[in-house]
């Protein structure tokens, strides 16, 4: 499938890179809101010996955020709000979700299910970026990669705990 290119305004392009980095920030805060001592939470669970040690996400995952921001800003500027870009917000959703059901729930199924279907979705979104702006893809391609880690400490403290 092929997507028709556009080219968006030059102010528009930065307004909606702040819009991009804003709406990746707002799903960061919703994984944290009302989940506190996560850090606590975690190194009480009973963990396999590869889990990396709590203090790690938050550089890792503020990373990934801001090259989350960037693949969906190149993407959106080729081709606005077309199926790549909703496979991109879904994916977001999902990774929002994903702290409140695995920390503030403590439902790690639940939490685990999620995540395999984020990691779907990831997947779909890099496919369909890679048609349109192969640089975007390869911005995701590191978050993909942590998301599958992530999925297997995620099953593999279910299992644990």
């Amino acid at each position: 499938m092929t997507y028709a290119a556009r080219s968006p305004h030059a102010t528009h392009r930065w307004i909606a890179l702040a819009v991009f980095g804003l709406a990746v920030f707002v799903a960061a805060a919703i994984g944290g809101l009302g989940v506190s001592g996560t850090s606590t939470e975690y190194n009480g669970l009973e963990q396999p010996a590869w889990a990396p040690p709590s203090w790690l996400f938050g550089p890792v995952w503020t990373v990934l955020y801001v090259m989350i921001a960037l693949a969906g800003w190149l993407v959106w500027q080729r081709v606005g709000f077309t199926l790549p870009i909703w496979l991109y917000t879904a994916q977001l959703v999902l990774n929002a979700i994903w702290t409140p059901l695995f920390f503030g729930a403590g439902q790690y199924g639940l939490a685990f299910a999620d995540i395999a279907v984020l990691w779907l979705l990831i997947g779909a979104t890099v496919v369909t970026f890679w048609k349109v702006r192969r640089g975007a893809a390869l911005l995701l391609l590191p978050y993909w990669a942590w998301v599958t880690y992530a999925s297997a400490l995620n099953l593999a403290i279910w299992q644990l705990n």
